[in-house]
């Protein structure tokens, strides 16, 4: 999808919910629902700690935190938790997130949109970047790959269409939703439920005799 001049950037974070699931970034970003659970009250303790703009610095790196980061390209916006510049010139990029360090792939993608986002803006290639899981206190270090960066551009142009749209998708009513904290507004089972019955009466009253 070409971008425009009167398109409106999305923000980095929209990147994220599309991954974990549409609906949730619908809500978010089209309907401006937003509520707290244990996760997001976790993962806003974790970022208290760089989410104030300020610079420091250890052994020659210098770490920018809650640095202003955007794409004209692919109109984009946001900002990285914290990016390290090193003296021999490499650019890291490096998000925080709270639970263990495991892969999620919906966090790959947000890291991958920083990096697509500070090469545009620094003129210098972005090769890795990491996640850093608050819990487990380790850096899960992410490779930004052809693949991961083609997910990205599909991923941003998903997102636009959404948003274009307007329209919430349906829900999904699986695992993802004991976590999200849209639950309660989103009532992923009382709308399955509805489908179903639906679905259920439309055969009832489409039976062949």
């Amino acid at each position: 999808m070409a971008i425009s001049e009167s398109d409106e950037p999305i923000m980095l974070s929209a990147l994220q919910h599309w991954s974990y699931c549409p609906r949730q970034c619908a809500l978010i970003h089209i309907e401006q629902a937003f509520d707290e659970n244990v996760h997001t009250m976790r993962g806003n303790a974790v970022h208290q700690r760089v989410d104030e703009p300020g610079t420091d610095s250890f052994e020659g790196v210098r770490s920018e935190h809650a640095l202003p980061v955007w794409s004209e390209r692919l109109g984009l916006i946001g900002k990285c938790d914290i990016v390290e510049f090193h003296p021999n010139g490499r650019i890291y990029p490096v998000e925080y997130k709270h639970g263990k360090k495991r892969v999620k792939l919906h966090d790959d993608l947000q890291l991958a949109a920083q990096a697509i986002c500070l090469e545009e803006m620094t003129g210098k290639p972005v090769t890795h970047g990491a996640i850093y899981h608050h819990t487990s206190r380790r850096r899960r270090e992410v490779e930004i790959t052809a693949t991961l960066r083609q997910q990205v551009v599909d991923t941003v142009n998903a997102v636009r269409t959404l948003l274009t749209n307007g329209q919430l998708p349906p829900p999904v009513n699986d695992a993802r939703c004991k976590e999200c904290s849209l639950q309660d507004i989103c009532q992923p089972e009382a709308l399955a439920d509805k489908a179903h019955q639906r679905e259920i009466l439309t055969g009832l009253f489409n039976v062949d005799e």
